[in-house]
């Protein structure tokens, strides 16, 4: 059979300008003689809708372009994902939500409504709040096109995990035992680094299992804190690969899906390197959360001459292009000439303005304050430590509001998992760009930017990492060493370990690794008021990390 996959990007509740992205990719399936194209999970609505889906007339406005789209399957079939009331589903009141309604993949063919078939599996868990909107499928049953002698079966997203996170549930299986041939994989599957790669090993086996070909259609794009990579691919009856779709950008791709019949595969899947990853996916998620909400005319950024700040430019320099990528290099009385000199290298080898602000006369300011506050000191300690952070915040705001840029937080994971940050200071922001990279990881960041021209200065690589907050600072006056560091936290992150479960890597006391965690539990509330962090790992900061700010558990 000759499917279309439409690897599209769509913004949510642009119910029109989804509804175009769905035509327009139905024509090119139409002139490139395919029987049916399909587009990724709840492409209408644009994944996730959360609590749009609870607004008035948001669903009955979807409905109405899922009845504008009619003429549209004229010439081919479309099978594409919407929210669509559940049997027996009705609105509350004239102008108030439905009461029930369906995670969908509709089929249309010929100008009609051919196959509506909801959603089984609705994950709960890290990101996902799916029960919290729709109902689940009751029967899960194949369908045939007009004049077709396919038989067809539609596992929306995690419809097709079962096995992987061990539900009751095996939709596929049950397409398999109904007759179904080739199965529909209408997806919004959020991107972590290596993703890709582990969707393509687990719908082989499910395919290999239930011996069907499998078509998974996934969205691209940022929205909000979750990139998704596309990536889109067809494994046939043995598990091979048929075909793949490019990472990180939309796609459209003609496949002549062979259903139980063997096929030729590729002769290589090879995806981008980690590091290759995580910067194109960050690299989208800032380009679509500025491109989506038509964010004029830039972004804004604090340059310390450090690897954080400059990592933070040369990915906002990729995704916006130099010239709306500002810096703010802001000396204060404890910073270094080599630190200053550092972050205006960096705006001449990214090609982005710099603008130097010296903030001493305002902190001189602040120790008066203090003195009237506190008494006369020689040293105000943290305090004084703090206030050169949150002037250089409220600088940064300052620029914000008056050149309508949005500031940039450049704080990385392990500073932001232990509190290392100064709340109203380098917390402020629209993004925290590195809020889910462990500090390892930007180094990688920093060498793959130098991979074939300098972009990243050798001086904010190689020099000790410091706040530059007071005379001789080093971040190891405060915190162990990053590798000690991010070796402890990612036990107790992405592999949700308790201290007392954790093992103290090289260079470490189980009491220092233990340390470590009650920081990282103490830090919850900071987290909290910090910016959104774009999601790059299984276990982000963020909507899919929930843990209570006060809580007295030790284990």
């Amino acid at each position: 059979m000759r499917i279309a996959i439409a690897q599209v990007n769509p913004i949510v509740g642009d119910l029109a300008g989804n509804r175009a992205l769905v035509e327009d990719a139905a024509a090119r399936a139409a002139d490139a003689g395919a029987e049916l194209v399909v587009l990724p999970e709840l492409v209408l609505t644009g994944y996730p809708p959360m609590d749009l889906l609870e607004r008035r007339g948001f669903v009955r406005d979807q409905l109405a372009q899922l009845d504008a789209l009619r003429p549209a399957s004229q010439r081919v079939a479309i099978a594409l994902g919407a929210a669509i009331p559940a049997s027996g589903g009705r609105p509350a009141g004239a102008d108030e939500p439905f009461d029930a309604l369906w995670n969908a993949a509709v089929v249309l063919a010929r100008g009609e409504i051919v196959a509506v078939r909801a959603k089984t599996l609705l994950p709960t868990y890290d990101v996902f709040d799916e029960k919290r909107y729709f109902e689940p499928a009751s029967v899960r049953e194949p369908f045939r096109l007009p004049a077709s002698d396919t038989t067809l079966g539609v596992a929306i997203c995690e419809d097709s995990w079962a096995e992987e996170m061990e539900y009751d549930v095996d939709p596929v299986s049950e397409l398999q035992w109904g007759g179904a041939r080739i199965v529909l994989n209408p997806s919004a599957s959020p991107w972590h680094v290596g993703k890709p790669a582990e969707r393509r090993a687990m719908l082989a086996r499910l395919a290999q299992r239930c011996g069907l070909a499998i078509v998974f259609a996934n969205q691209v794009g940022g929205n909000d804190e979750l990139v998704f990579d596309g990536g889109s691919f067809v494994v046939d009856a043995q598990g091979e690969v048929r075909a793949q779709l490019p990472l990180f950008e939309p796609a459209f791709a003609v496949v002549d899906v062979p259903g139980a019949g063997a096929g030729t595969p590729l002769a290589e899947v090879a995806d981008p390197s980690g590091v290759e990853q995580l910067e194109s996916g960050l690299v989208l998620g800032i380009r679509d959360y500025f491109e989506k909400q038509k964010l004029p005319p830039g972004a804004v950024i604090g340059l310390s001459g450090g690897i954080d700040s400059a990592v933070t430019a040369h990915l906002a320099a990729l995704a916006l292009g130099p010239e709306r990528v500002l810096g703010i290099a802001m000396p204060g009385p404890f910073s270094s000439e080599h630190s200053i000199a550092d972050a205006h290298e960096l705006g001449r080898l990214l090609g982005i303005e710099v603008r130097t602000v010296d903030i001493t006369p305002v902190f001189d300011a602040y120790r008066l304050l203090f003195a009237q506050l506190f008494g006369e000191r020689a040293d105000y300690g943290l305090t004084q430590q703090n206030i050169q952070s949150r002037i250089r915040g409220a600088t940064l705001m300052a620029v914000s509001n008056e050149e309508s840029r949005l500031v940039l937080a450049t704080g990385n994971k392990s500073e932001l998992s232990v509190g290392y940050c100064t709340l109203y200071g380098d917390t402020v922001g629209g993004i925290a760009v590195l809020g889910d990279v462990y500090k390892r990881d930007v180094y990688a960041l920093a060498h793959h930017a130098n991979r074939a021209a300098p972009r990243i200065p050798k001086g904010s690589i190689d020099k000790p990492p410091s706040a530059e907050l007071a005379p001789n600072q080093l971040d190891t006056d405060d915190l162990p060493p990053y590798d000690v560091l991010d070796a402890v936290l990612a036990q107790a992150i992405e592999g949700e370990l308790g201290r007392e479960s954790i093992v103290a890597p090289p260079g470490a006391t189980a009491e220092a690794a233990r340390a470590i965690v009650r920081r990282l539990d103490r830090n919850e509330y900071k987290r909290r008021q910090t910016p959104l962090v774009l999601r790059t790992s299984r276990k982000a900061f963020g909507s899919g990390r929930r843990l209570p700010i006060v809580h007295r558990y030790e284990g």
